[in-house]
């Protein structure tokens, strides 16, 4: 066996630990966590103002506001207002993707495809083995789970899913893999078939 596929699997293994874990080092550390709806909302406190306020770590888009600990009750009030304020269809779907607002849905919809292309390889491998009563693998199964395999590594690195990402992190260099050889010898046959 060949180098090449081993250091590929362990660079992107390393690649998707390394994003998944940036998210969470770069947080820090924090002392309140508080879910509201689908949100997370991680507050850290800041013992060197008096009196000790909370400074908000994530989400994202409210990082880095500090919250007096006399307005932290009415804070959490307006974020839990503002989530009650949705439709109960709305609030279902968001909760149902375990997401906290529609423009993360892209990330959702990556997610998908990566599980119906896994689903579609199956699919198309079980339907040419029936056809041929042999057990076989057709090519297309490979780019099928080339495609899953990679847009499953995207999605779960979003997700920051260090399971998901270390399952699909070889996997990829294993389609990738099969690909090449199955190129090398289309290429050969061809090259044969020529001289013939």
């Amino acid at each position: 066996m060949k180098p090449g596929p081993i250091l590929a699997m362990i660079a992107l293994l390393f690649l998707g630990v390394w994003l998944v874990l940036q998210p969470t080092l770069r947080r820090g550390n924090y002392d309140l966590d508080v879910r509201v709806g689908s949100m997370e909302i991680l507050l850290a406190r800041m013992p060197e103002t008096q009196p000790a306020s909370y400074r908000v770590i994530s989400p994202p888009e409210m990082a880095g506001i500090i919250i007096p600990p006399d307005e932290l009750d009415d804070f959490l009030a307006a974020r839990l207002d503002a989530w009650l304020a949705r439709p109960s269809w709305e609030r279902t779907l968001l909760g149902f993707f375990n997401i906290t607002r529609w423009a993360t849905f892209g990330w959702v919809v990556i997610g998908l495809a990566g599980q119906f292309a896994f689903f579609g390889r199956m699919l198309i491998q079980w339907v040419i083995s029936e056809r041929s009563r042999v057990s076989t693998v057709p090519e297309v199964f490979w780019w099928f789970s080339f495609a899953g395999g990679l847009f499953l590594f995207t999605y779960f690195v979003w997700r920051k899913d260090i399971v998901g990402v270390m399952g699909q992190a070889t996997g990829v260099v294993i389609y990738a893999r099969n690909l090449r050889l199955i190129s090398k010898e289309n290429r050969r046959i061809k090259a044969e078939n020529g001289n013939a």
